[in-house]
């Protein structure tokens, strides 16, 4: 049994983790923390948790961490984790982290995105944790960190056809759309519901902070630098994503070529389904760590065009985290992870 500790647990990926890791045969939640709601129970703080939770929010204290707990999932904001991480690794625990601060393998190009990196030389203990791409450096970890969530969908809609160089990676193009949770639970004009709903925005444009993340991966699978466009939108609607990629084919690239690529790039990936030319939607995910991805060649154009969906705060985040604890501590990575989707 894996005893864990969720560090920073009020938001929705708090709540998802603890709705995931109640059902998890192999793990038990010891401890879950928040500053602001310390001394509540999380079952009045999130009322649909009554009956399967009744943990109280207490302080973090590593050294009680590191005496009731296996692993700990930080889920504080960027440069909050920086301070924290460190403290847990020192004692002996595993971390997964959820925030940004160790996704990144130069602390030049973190530094560029975010803030200065109080403890750069953990980045090269740091994996990046998106199971399909590394999961037997993940296995090997300690420190884990969980991709965003749009750079999930779309480095697994991108991947398979730069392995296999059938498109022209300077003419990628990433659309993506995501639901509202994807902001935190935290107050803000931009989130309220008559600012979003029965609206359709487009937001940090040429300037979301997913980017470097993405080329950094994109960049490790294609073996030469890759740029991309990346133009996030925000939809009325609770949670998912939905990516859409556009890339220029390669002379001699055919649609036989691209469906052999998604197919033996996730060969052994219980995660990842394929929908082929069948386009796939956000409903067919929610609550899962699935991520379906489909596909098109437009031969009019000679572009190929990849769908992917998944569910933000599911695969794009506590799911994934799950499953890279399952892989850190030796469990089977589809643990605790086997509900179906919910649709409708």
């Amino acid at each position: 049994m894996v005893r864990v500790a969720i560090v920073g647990a009020s938001g929705y990926t708090g709540i998802e983790l603890i709705r995931i890791l109640n059902q998890h045969p192999q793990a038990e939640l010891k401890i879950i923390t928040s500053r602001v709601q310390s001394g509540m129970r999380v079952d009045e703080y999130y009322p649909a948790l009554r009956r399967h939770c009744d943990l109280a929010f207490e302080d973090a204290d590593p050294d009680r961490l590191a005496q009731e707990v296996d692993l700990v999932f930080t889920a504080l904001p960027h440069q909050a984790a920086m301070d924290f991480v460190p403290e847990v690794l020192g004692r002996g625990l595993k971390v997964v982290d959820l925030s940004a601060d160790y996704r990144f393998q130069d602390a030049k190009v973190y530094e560029a995105w975010y803030q200065p990196h109080k403890t750069p030389e953990l980045l090269s203990q740091s994996v990046y944790g998106l199971p399909e791409l590394h999961r037997e450096e993940i296995r090997a970890s300690k420190l884990v960190g969980n991709p965003g969530c749009y750079s999930t969908s779309i480095i697994l809609a991108t991947a398979p056809l730069l392995s296999r160089k059938l498109i022209r990676h300077q003419s990628l193009i990433a659309d993506s759309k995501s639901g509202v949770s994807g902001a935190g639970r935290g107050l803000s004009l931009a989130t309220h519901f008559c600012e979003v709903s029965g609206g359709f925005k487009a937001y940090k444009v040429a300037e979301h902070r997913h980017t470097p993340e993405i080329e950094q991966e994109l960049t490790r699978v294609a073996g030469e630098m890759v740029r991309i466009t990346f133009t996030p939108h925000l939809v009325p609607m609770s949670r998912g994503i939905l990516s859409t990629v556009y890339a220029e084919l390669l002379d001699g690239a055919n649609a036989s070529l691209v469906t052999d690529a998604f197919r033996f790039f996730y060969r052994d990936a219980p995660f990842v389904r394929l929908c082929g030319s069948n386009v796939p939607t956000t409903l067919q995910v929610r609550g899962s760590n699935y991520c379906d991805v489909g596909w098109r060649v437009d031969e009019r154009t000679g572009r190929v065009v990849i769908v992917s969906v998944i569910d933000n705060l599911t695969r794009g985040a506590s799911g994934q985290s799950v499953c890279n604890m399952n892989l850190m501590c030796g469990l089977s990575e589809e643990l605790g992870l086997g509900a179906p989707p919910w649709q409708p």
